[in-house]
């Protein structure tokens, strides 16, 4: 089924669309199964805990540094959470207690679904390793302009050596 995007008379809202978007090709691809395979370490209250899981993806990919940003930024997107078939999102409170109670088994059988998801969706497998791979160490600042993110006018860093340790 093609994704559609386009004008609706009802009244919703949300900024994150792309990201409502790019959801709904995850799920139809099925990209986030192998985060299922975890076994449960917590009982379902509101959310399975591999749910809690995406929801910490998603939190990533909309921009939050630290947990602490998601319900300023995730709890209010109602739409958002629709598109996974949740009425709302977790509070964060919730989120962090799920990564904590995470065991050294858990953590593995994620480190295994995570490797499954970018050797299925990444392009390193795909890479002709036969030719050259350039990789840039210059950790020299570069000028930029006055419409680069984050710029600050007459601000240039130090040049950073690396350390042969």
């Amino acid at each position: 089924m093609a994704i559609k995007i386009g004008f609706t008379d009802e009244i919703c809202n949300t900024q994150y669309a792309p990201l409502a978007v790019l959801s709904e090709h995850y799920q139809q691809r099925k990209m986030l199964e192998p985060l299922k395979n975890i076994s449960n370490w917590q009982k379902k209250r509101e959310f399975q805990p591999q749910d809690k899981l995406i929801q910490v993806f998603l939190s990533i990919l909309s921009g939050c540094r630290t947990l602490s940003e998601v319900n300023p930024k995730l709890r209010s997107e109602m739409n958002l959470a629709s598109v996974w078939g949740w009425e709302r999102f977790a509070d964060q409170s919730t989120l962090s207690r799920t990564l904590d109670a995470l065991s050294l088994k858990q953590i593995d059988e994620l480190r295994s679904a995570v490797t499954q998801i970018w050797r299925n969706t990444g392009r390193t497998i795909k890479h002709d390793w036969r030719g050259y791979l350039w990789l840039d160490y210059d950790l020299s600042p570069l000028p930029c302009s006055a419409q680069a993110e984050a710029s600050q006018k007459g601000y240039c860093g130090k040049k950073t050596l690396l350390d042969g340790n």
